[in-house]
């Protein structure tokens, strides 16, 4: 079966993932930090090369994860190359990244923030903490107002400032979000459409994107295909 084409629209944020061939679980937390904040400068760079809008990122031993608007069709699959160049490099490997990467576009005003808040409570599921806060290689401090935690490429998602009509307002509300967290389901589905890199939304969002992209947005039915009428 041939394999299908990226999932890409113009002006719709994807979220991204990029999982490591091998986790570096047993390095002392001084090698992980220099190795997180490396990751930080390279990706700081190739946002800006690429042309960016990054809107959200979590990188932990397993995976790095971002929510991020492309400029055009190339932007992702150039700025994951050179985030493996480099980390290749700098750990004289061949290859660090385990298969390609994967994405899901989710649908604006309805999956952006839930996406949002799965992507930045991913340290506390992988057991690296028991806060998001606490984790400094997310934008959930970028989020909730910490001092000197926003970069310079960070833009929030529009769907961002709907949280509040002042940066306190969001700050809070946003920060509520990640306290409750999200349901069991709501985490499975946004994992499934990753692994399965669809879209996420309902159906009049899908169908359009369906006539943007040229592709299926969403996994076929189950079981046979109706016969139909003669």
């Amino acid at each position: 079966m041939a394999r299908m084409s990226r999932l890409y629209a113009a002006d719709f944020a994807q979220l991204v993932a990029i999982h490591f061939r091998q986790a570096p679980t047993t390095a002392p937390p001084s090698v992980l930090d220099r190795s997180y904040l490396d990751l930080m400068t390279w990706l700081g760079d190739a946002v800006t090369r690429e042309g960016v809008k990054m809107h959200g990122w979590s990188l932990t031993p397993r995976a790095m994860h971002f929510l991020m608007t492309p400029r055009d069709e190339k932007s992702i699959p150039s700025l994951v190359q050179s985030l493996g160049r480099n980390l290749a490099a700098d750990l004289k490997v061949g290859s660090v990244f385990s298969g390609r990467y994967h994405a899901m576009i989710p649908q604006p005003a309805l999956w952006v923030l839930p996406v949002l808040t799965w992507l930045e409570y991913l340290p506390v599921q992988e057991g690296l903490t028991d806060d998001s806060l606490a984790w400094p290689w997310s934008s959930a401090r970028a989020h909730t107002g910490v001092v000197g935690a926003q970069p310079k490429w960070f833009q929030p998602h529009p769907d961002y400032w709907q949280c509040g009509n002042t940066p306190f307002d969001r700050q809070a509300n946003y920060r509520q979000l990640l306290f409750e967290g999200l349901p069991k389901r709501i985490n499975d589905q946004i994992e499934a459409c990753l692994r399965g890199q669809w879209a996420m939304g309902e159906a009049p969002f899908l169908e359009t994107l369906e006539k943007i992209t040229g592709r299926r947005v969403s996994p076929a039915a189950r079981g046979r295909p109706r016969k139909a009428p003669v």
